[in-house]
This record gives C-alpha cells, sequence and structure tokens, in this order.
C-alpha cells in the first residue's frame, strides 16, 4: 500500500512552502506547493490573478490544483493559506492524506509576511495585525480539521520539520 501524503495547511506565513521543501528532502519525497503550481498553470502571479480575476477565481483554480495533486503518493503538499474554506478540498486531501496545520501567533505571521508583496488578501484596508487576526478567527475551525497542530511561532523550517518526523514516527528517518 502506498503511503499517505503529507499536507502542510496553515495561515499565510507559517511555514508551509519552506517546511513542505525541508520535509520532502528528509524524507525523499515528491513536494507540490498548490500556490506555485496554480501560479504556473495560469501563467501568473497570484496577486495578478486576484486583480485580474478575482478570488472567486482564484479559489477554483486552486481547487482544481487540489484535486490534482491529492491524487499523487509519497509526496509533501503545501497548501496555499486559504485551500481549508472549501470543504471538497479537504475532503480530497484527507483521502490519502495526513492533515497536518501549522500556526503561528499572528504577530509573527505579520513579521514574516510584512515584507511580502504576494499576499493580496492582506492588502485589505485597516492595520494588518487586526486583518490577519480577523483572517485566522474565520479560518479557526476549518483549520481544526487537521490531524495534527504545530506552533511555528518559534521554530526554525528544520525544527518544525523534525517535530512533523517526530509526530508521524519518522524521527529515525532524519540524518
Amino acid at each position: 500500500m502506498p503511503e499517505k501524503n503529507i499536507v502542510l495547511t496553515g495561515f499565510m506565513g507559517t511555514g508551509k512552502s519552506s517546511v513542505g521543501k525541508r520535509l520532502a528532502a528528509l524524507l525523499m519525497m515528491d513536494f507540490y506547493d498548490t500556490d506555485e503550481l496554480v501560479e504556473k498553470r495560469e501563467k501568473m502571479t497570484i496577486p495578478m490573478i486576484f486583480r485580474s480575476k478575482g478570488e472567486s477565481y482564484f479559489r477554483e483554480s486552486e481547487s482544481e490544483v487540489i484535486a490534482e495533486v491529492s491524487m499523487k503518493v509519497n509526496s509533501v503538499i503545501a497548501t496555499g493559506g486559504g485551500a481549508v474554506l472549501r470543504e471538497s478540498n479537504m475532503k480530497a486531501l484527507k483521502k490519502n492524506g495526513i492533515i497536518i496545520c501549522l500556526k503561528a501567533n499572528p504577530r509573527i505571521v505579520l513579521q514574516r509576511t510584512s515584507s511580502s508583496h504576494g499576499r493580496p488578501l492582506l492588502k485589505k484596508p485597516g492595520n494588518d495585525l487586526n486583518v490577519i487576526e480577523q483572517m485566522m478567527e474565520e479560518r479557526e475551525i476549518c483549520y481544526a480539521g487537521a490531524d495534527y497542530t504545530i506552533d511555528t511561532s518559534n521554530n526554525s523550517d528544520e525544527d518544525t520539520a523534525r517535530e512533523i518526523l517526530h509526530i508521524l514516527g519518522q524521527g529515525e528517518k532524519c540524518p
């Protein structure tokens, strides 16, 4: 029987992509970043998709990509922060995956995302910290559906990857 995928969910800036790459390297698994796959498919960045086609178009494209990568085996999959908003995405990912939600303190998320221009949902009017806190609260119930949750606030990518290995009983595979 093929091994399950390891699926990383969580709010933006929690380390899904960077931890996912590290974890995939440690486990010698394929790595897929759904945001990168959407950008490749659409031939434009996520902010450009939001500006020219809207969030709902992006979410539809994201769901199509998730349907495809969820069929993979023995892979690490990093999802976009809002992928959990569609129940169909989570059902598809759970069929062949262990869901691990990465979370972080809102102030840490703000610090990690403050220099990024690729976060269209943080362009809402108002204090960025308040926007982050509100969005995290709105998505909390969706993130709660994960099999495991890890707080990355004070972790390096390496620390988080090793914590995931420990949770999954794979610690001995780690050099």
